[in-house]
């Protein structure tokens, strides 16, 4: 079946495989299938300068393909890793941008628990007792819950 389809198509099955690939990518985008996608293109355009070579098969043109895909998937996975930092590292983890900031203490901190207000939200806190009103220092978070110290 693969044999007849390739004989047939010529070096054209794998532009068209190629594109299908390609195509699928924008129905179920996760950026997986541009990498097997672009192996696909890449056997084509070998196809196209080996096509009438004794050794280029359907065999080989498979072995090459899957062996594209691989290490074109393993290239692009690196390369999205790199490129996938964000502006806004703590964009999901509210507790831990608030490392830094200062704010004052809206109930005494007693027995080493207390109450902060920072912008619209009201935090417990964790810290060196201390009065209402004291300016303190957010120095680490942990859950929900933020430590502090002394501004």
């Amino acid at each position: 079946m693969i044999a007849s389809l390739v004989a047939e198509l010529g070096p054209w099955s794998w532009w068209i495989a190629g594109l299908i690939l390609l195509a699928a990518e924008l129905i179920a985008p996760g950026f997986f299938l541009v990498w097997i996608g672009l192996a696909a293109l890449i056997v084509g355009l070998l196809s196209l300068l080996f096509w009438d070579s004794s050794f280029w098969f359907w065999q080989v043109q498979a072995i090459l393909f899957a062996l594209l895909a691989v290490v074109a998937t393993f290239i692009g996975r690196k390369l999205t890793l790199r490129h996938g930092e964000t502006d806004q590292p703590f964009l999901n983890q509210r507790a831990a941008s608030l490392v830094g900031r200062t704010a004052t203490l809206t109930e005494p901190i007693r027995e080493g628990r207390g109450r902060i207000r920072l912008d619209d939200t009201v935090w417990r806190v964790s810290g060196p007792d201390l009065p209402v009103g004291t300016r303190v220092k957010v120095v680490a978070s942990s859950g929900r819950d933020l430590t502090v110290e002394l501004a």
